[in-house]
């Protein structure tokens, strides 16, 4: 789980905004849980690979030595 957070401003359409949020209350979720989880959703799908920014650093360690490209 993430422990800082960053504000992403966007503009959307009134409508789809309103629809978007009655949607969100019907399934007992906040518009940024939704968010938040289509956005981890589009970067897994095109193999891109973070670190919460809560991650403990022994976690980040290792997750560089994880991405660099192995030397032939």
């Amino acid at each position: 789980m993430e422990l800082k957070t960053a504000r992403l401003t966007l503009l959307i359409d009134p409508a789809k905004k309103a629809a978007f949020e009655r949607l969100c209350a019907q399934q007992d979720l906040t518009p940024s849980q939704v968010v938040r989880q289509l956005i981890r959703d589009y970067l897994a799908q095109h193999g891109v690979s973070y670190l919460p920014s809560g991650a403990p650093p022994a976690a980040r360690a290792s997750r560089h030595a994880a991405a660099r490209p192995r030397k032939r």
